[in-house]
């Protein structure tokens, strides 16, 4: 045999992890042995090092242990796409944070004059409440996209459920809204994977893609049929726009939304 075997003992001091993380990892499947011996202890190679350094530097950038999955599954490409979203969302923390830090650093000077000036406690308030605004929308999408945005809202929902998802977004934030695109950009990767290698939509890997999308669409419907109804239309209607005229791209190819209504249609007969 040509592979170099580890005890879990050698395996852990090697990468500075306790027997216990490798434990853990093992029964949640994100990193088996990749042999045992015939007394049953667990046995690591150097690939299995390799695989292991990857989850850490991905635990390290703040990716759950799901994310990390999807990760090390989708492989290079989607792990640059799922790169640069977190890269996106810690700097968009970063400036708040840094925002935030301004603010408590007058306050802590305010205070050294006036012990009892509540003013400058409400300044904080008011810059952490700032960091919450919707405004942030803005960033993303000039006047003319908001514009089309809104119109294809207006044909696709009724006013009564457009008021609903206004009120259910008056505390989504930017971070959400970076979280929920890597979310998405994660479960896109996985269907191109799924579709490379001809997968049957109805098959086990696509039902339990199937189930991540249905939760993620359920978290925007929140299960209301007229709101899920109206999402439908919203992307009905974004589709028969010219390409130019869309605000926002289509998310998928014309053979990747058959794959997906495929998908979610066995889905949905199984439960």
């Amino acid at each position: 045999m040509d592979h170099q075997f580890y005890h879990t003992g050698q395996f852990a001091q090697m990468a500075s992890v306790s027997i216990r993380t490798l434990r853990f990892y093992d029964k949640v499947g994100l990193l088996s042995p990749s042999a045992y011996t015939e007394a049953g202890y667990r046995l690591y190679t150097d690939a299995d090092f390799r695989r292991l350094q990857q989850i850490l530097a991905l635990k390290f950038l703040g990716f759950s242990l799901e994310e990390i999955k999807v990760c090390l599954r989708v492989g290079p490409s989607g792990l640059r796409e799922s790169l640069q979203i977190q890269h996106c969302m810690l700097v968009e923390r970063k400036q708040q944070l840094e925002k935030v830090l301004q603010a408590l650093e007058e306050t802590q000077r305010l205070l050294k004059v006036n012990t009892q000036d509540w003013s400058a406690i409400l300044h904080v308030i008011q810059v952490i409440q700032m960091q919450q605004d919707n405004e942030w929308r803005k960033k993303y999408f000039n006047d003319e996209q908001l514009q089309k945005m809104d119109e294809l809202s207006r044909a696709s929902y009724t006013e009564e459920q457009r008021q609903q998802i206004a009120e259910r977004g008056k505390n989504f934030t930017e971070a959400d809204q970076v979280e929920a695109s890597r979310r998405w950009s994660e479960l896109g990767a996985e269907l191109k994977r799924l579709m490379s290698i001809n997968a049957d939509p109805a098959g086990p890997e696509a039902q339990a893609l199937a189930a991540q999308w249905t939760a993620m669409i359920q978290s925007f419907t929140q299960g209301d049929p007229g709101i899920t109804q109206g999402l439908k239309n919203f992307y009905t209607n974004l589709g028969k726009m010219p390409d130019a005229e869309r605000p926002v791209p289509m998310p998928y190819s014309s053979e990747e939304w058959a794959f997906i209504n495929q998908m979610l249609a066995a889905y949905q007969q199984k439960h």
